[in-house]
Order: structure tokens, then sequence, then C-alpha cells
């Protein structure tokens, strides 16, 4: 396994007459992989059996999931956990070579109880610990409701605790009575991503869409290491995002006088591509160069190679830099410039859920109708379809459904994808 790496300025050219200027910077990594070098999964279920799930959500949430265990190979690693109040350890972590037993214990999930989300990712990860030693350890965690048993920074805390144990968890919300807010922080915090399953019937496609993206992982514990060059700065608030595959605000390290910034996962047929907000000086003209190239940074990939054993290796360093004219004309890059887009839309729906709170309905419906705009503008005319929908809806005097809440946080977050035919 390898790192792809490339970095592209919103605008490479700085007019020279201006002290300083701001740009976006568009980093995209991806694992190049080798017939043979990709190491086996060790994935944990993490199931809500709470007496909600009763009736057709579980018996479908049952049946995506013994589909999986069809999907995988012997040399794969599962677990499953089922919660409600308190958790229980369904399957053992094990190889995947015993399918019609893994199903069976699966298949024997009783509806019952309340919701204790945190009980089931601890349990989760104690299980994934057991098969975590040269493997890609990745936990789906599927709840159809509040915990109103556990503890939601219990939870954040146990996300967060499984990146450090280089584990990933995902979320999964069932149906509309679930808190999008907790899920989403998290998926954010343990690396993973949201995925909302509105009705039952979507729930095998949704398993399958999700394993697929696991199954693509080639490389772990990725962290983006920048080293600025002088008077180069990245900006004091949210500097650094992720825009693709889905968004999520990035929290940034300091190792020194140099950025580290966490991706986790790099995936084979999937770009990560994140966006940073710098502010450059025209003051650093690169020693030795032309009068006219400006340093920008150097930009790197720290990862660790679950295959091979490899941790903290190194990718080739890619230099960024930017050209100083007299006769300044903007060169926007495009590709640059919807991946700034996508940001875009994430935030201004962020500020129209906020608004909605706070009870102004014509600033939330504002809000949504600039977010509509924006993605109309990169292209995601099924996520401007829901935001302006939802727009209407509150301009009318209609109040959002449960429903179209999730669905706007969903298309605020990624690029929405047709259903399947």
């Amino acid at each position: 396994m390898s790192v792809n790496l490339s970095c592209s300025l919103s605008d490479r050219c700085l007019d020279s007459s201006q002290p300083s200027s701001q740009r976006q910077l568009a980093i995209t990594v991806s694992a190049t992989a080798e017939i043979g070098t990709g190491a086996p999964l060790n994935l944990c279920l993490v199931l809500d059996h709470s007496g909600s799930m009763g009736g057709r959500p579980l018996d479908t949430v049952k049946k995506a999931a013994r589909d999986l265990v069809d999907q995988m190979v012997y040399s794969d690693r599962l677990s499953v956990i089922g919660f409600d109040h308190k958790a229980t350890v369904v399957v053992e972590n094990q190889n995947v070579d015993r399918t019609e037993a893994i199903k069976g214990k699966i298949q024997s999930l009783k509806a019952s109880g309340g919701t204790c989300i945190d009980d089931g990712i601890k349990l989760g990860l104690q299980e994934m610990t057991k098969g975590k030693e040269g493997t890609i350890s990745q936990a789906f965690v599927l709840t159809d409701g509040e915990n109103e048993h556990g503890n939601n920074d219990r939870a954040f805390q146990f996300a967060r605790l499984a990146t450090e144990y280089n584990m990933t968890l995902h979320t999964l919300g069932f149906g509309d009575n679930w808190n999008q807010d907790v899920l989403e922080q998290i998926a954010d915090a343990g690396g993973g991503t949201l995925t909302y399953i509105q009705s039952p019937e979507e729930a095998g496609e949704q398993f399958r869409r999700l394993l697929r993206r696991v199954q693509s992982v080639g490389l772990t514990n990725a962290h983006l290491v920048l080293q600025l060059a002088p008077n180069v700065r990245i900006a004091e608030l949210k500097p650094i995002a992720q825009v693709a595959p889905d968004t999520i605000e990035l929290p940034v390290q300091m190792e020194g006088d140099t950025v580290v910034v966490r991706l986790g996962d790099l995936m084979t047929d999937v770009e990560r591509v994140v966006i940073v907000n710098l502010y450059i000086s025209q003051t650093n003209a690169m020693p030795g160069s032309a009068p006219d190239a400006i340093e920008i940074l150097a930009a790197q990939i720290r990862y660790d190679d679950p295959a091979q054993g490899e941790v903290n290796s190194m990718s080739a360093p890619v230099l960024v830099e930017a050209t100083l004219t007299k006769d300044f004309k903007s060169q926007i890059d495009p590709q640059v410039q919807t991946q700034i887009l996508a940001l875009a839309k994430y935030r201004q729906t962020q500020l129209a859920e906020a608004k909605l709170q706070q009870g102004d309905r014509t600033g939330a419906a504002t809000m949504l109708q600039s977010a509509a705009k924006t993605a109309l503008q990169m292209g995601d005319q099924n996520a401007a379809t829901v935001l302006q929908t939802n727009a209407t809806r509150l301009q009318s005097g209609t109040e959002l459904s449960e429903a179209d809440r999730k669905k706007t946080r969903i298309a605020s977050k990624t690029v929405l994808q047709p259903p399947s035919p």
C-alpha cells in the first residue's frame, strides 16, 4: 500500500501590491492498493434491540446483518454486540468461518428494554480489541432512539478512545426518533460516517454500502502533516475541514511548529479531500528561486499499514507554492471552488439549524435557501431539492418533521446519491 497525495490552491496567483492574501488549499488523499496487499476486516456490529425496535425494524436489521456475514471472507473477523439498557456480547470476536452459527446468534436477538448507546460502544471496543492485530478495525453502531439510559458525553469519550486505538466508529440512525446531533458527534469523534436509514426496507442497502466503504480501507491512522513556510499561517477559527467523502470540521494539533490533523482511514477507491484556510504574507520568496515564486508549505501523510505491520510511515513531501504577479488576474481553480462550496453548504445548513432552534423560522428558511443555491452551484441537485423543499415548508408555516431535519443534516454533509434501482 502507498499514498496518493495532491494539493491545489484556490488561486495560485498572488497580487504583489497586497501585503497579504487569503487562499484555500485543497488536499486530496487516498490509498493505492497492490494486488493481495490488503489487511483483513475486523468488524463489530453494535445493534440496538430495545423495545422500540420490535417487529419489522429489528427483523430487517437482523436480516441486513446476516447478509453482511455472507459478504465477508474467512480471514475477516466479526463480533456482534446487542444493547438495550445494557449491553451483551451476541457473537464473540472470531474469524468468519462458521457463518451459519454466527447468523443463528444474530437471529436470536429479541426486542426489549430501553437504550444505552455508550454501554454498547464500550463493549464493542472491548471485542474489537481482541482481533485488532493486523486488521482494519471498524464498528457499525445502529440505534433507533435517544440514549435515555446512557450518557452522551461518555459515548463521545469512547468514540475518541476508539481512534486512539486505531479503530473507527460509524453510526446508523434507524427511523426518525434518534438524535442526529448525538450520532453525528459519535461518528465525527470516531472518525467514521453518519448514515440515515429512514425505513426498514433501506437497511440492507445501507449496510451493504457501508460495508463496501470499510472493505476499501487500505491504510489507517493517517495524519496530515503540514510544515508551513515562514509568514504563512492557518486561520484561527475553523482552519481545516474535510469536505469529501463527507463534511467534518477537523481539530488541529501542533507538534512544535508543524500542523498535524488526524484523517483516520484512507480508502483505495474514495478520495478524502481536506480544505485548509491559509493567510499568506508576500515577503517569503523562495531562496534561490525566481523572484515571483512564493513557498507556501510542504504536505505529507503519516500512516499505518496493517497488512505490512508498519506504523508511522511517511509519504514523500508535496511542496506547494504560489506565483507573485504585478499585473494580478485571478485564476480560480474550478475544482477547488466546488470543494469550497461543499464546506459552505454544510456551514450554511448548520446556521439554519441553529436559527431554527432559536425559534427564528424566517432566518432558518433564508439560510436553507442559501444552502440550496450553494448545492446547485456545486452540481448537487439532490441536496438542493431537499434543502429548498424544507426552506419552502418553513416559509409556508409548516413545521419540519424529524425526517425532514435528518434529511437536511445528511444533505449538508455529503453529495447525495440517487437511490439504487
